[in-house]
């Protein structure tokens, strides 16, 4: 199964008011692995940046004044993600952006949905940790992803992370474990994920009982019996068992 996990970066948080892409980021996960394959492309928007969102992402008009608008890309990108599964946290604000840009070319051009099928691993999360904070950071944080360079957003760096979150959410079931289990600073439940194996690791060294510990084993049987009246429970299972070995 191909999946595409992507981020925009924006001028502004509104496509409504004219806002635009001025940055994609995909990486691509074949069989939930990461292949190494991506496509990465900052893209000029012809309008200003607002000053909040550049204090998000940190790109400047300057820096994007000498890159291809979404017109001139817009093939490959398509391309890159067609037919996938694509992975997007909180999806509607991303694929809003996206579908804004087609139009712009072509109302033939229709919508991404169209191409590709969506997981909003936003809408995961909250069904997951209902109540709880479900950022992209808060979800690093909860399943101890290394976020550590992530001081300004980057559509590609945040796919990144993302796709690493996504197989957490999906790697298996999380629970609270007995001895780290209860309830962080602000009064939250804190959840530890499970810790699983590799599933190419070497089988592990199985040692069978001697002869002499088996005797040894049916000994003490033996004497648990003397005193509990010949209640032994296992007499019928364990040694039994062992001898099976």
């Amino acid at each position: 199964m191909r999946q595409i996990v992507l981020d925009t970066e924006t001028t502004g948080l509104e496509v409504a008011q004219g806002h635009r892409i001025i940055e994609i980021g995909c990486v691509e996960l074949v069989n939930r692995k990461l292949t190494g394959n991506h496509y990465h492309q900052y893209i000029n928007p012809h309008r200003a940046i607002d000053q909040g969102a550049l204090e998000v992402h940190g790109i400047t008009s300057e820096f994007l004044a000498d890159k291809p608008a979404f017109e001139a890309i817009s093939a490959a990108f398509m391309e890159f993600v067609q037919g996938a599964e694509l992975i997007i946290h909180n999806a509607p604000f991303d694929l809003g952006f996206l579908d804004s840009e087609l139009q712009r070319l072509s109302p033939s051009k229709g919508s991404v949905v169209d191409r590709c099928t969506v997981i909003d691993t936003l809408v995961m999360a909250r069904s997951k940790h209902p109540g709880q904070r479900n950022s992209l950071d808060a979800l690093c944080q909860r399943y101890e992803v290394d976020n550590s360079q992530r001081d300004l957003h980057g559509a590609l760096l945040d796919a990144e992370i993302l796709a690493d979150v996504y197989l957490a959410i999906t790697g298996g079931q999380t629970a609270l474990q007995l001895s780290g289990s209860g309830n962080d600073q602000n009064g939250q439940s804190r959840m530890e994920p499970i810790v699983r194996l590799s599933g190419n690791r070497e089988s592990l060294l199985v040692i069978k009982a001697s002869p002499t510990e088996l005797t040894a084993h049916e000994n003490q049987l033996e004497a648990i019996a003397a005193v509990s009246g010949g209640k032994v429970l296992w007499r019928d299972t364990t040694a039994e068992a062992l001898v099976k070995q």
